[in-house]
């Protein structure tokens, strides 16, 4: 899996990927980091429901640590 995702535009995206895989790295559990990036994401969305935040950050971790993707992801109306 590549760790390279600088070419993540939008911040939150990017922050969410990060904490991911810090957690992860950090000995946590799957579900605690998905719950941890999901409460990250409603920090940068407040707008956002708890559906609309689990959605993205399942197909951003796909995307990006499962995957290993560098190509973009619809992700959120933010840049």
């Amino acid at each position: 899996m590549g760790r390279e995702f600088s070419h993540i535009a939008r911040r939150c995206e990017r922050a969410v990927v990060t904490a991911y895989r810090e957690l992860r790295d950090g000995g946590r559990g799957d579900l605690q980091a998905f719950g941890a990036c999901t409460t990250l994401y409603r920090i940068h969305h407040p707008e956002a429901s708890m559906t609309e935040a689990r959605r993205l950050v399942a197909e951003w971790i796909d995307h990006h640590v499962v995957r290993g993707a560098s190509s973009p992801t619809d992700g959120c109306d933010c840049a």
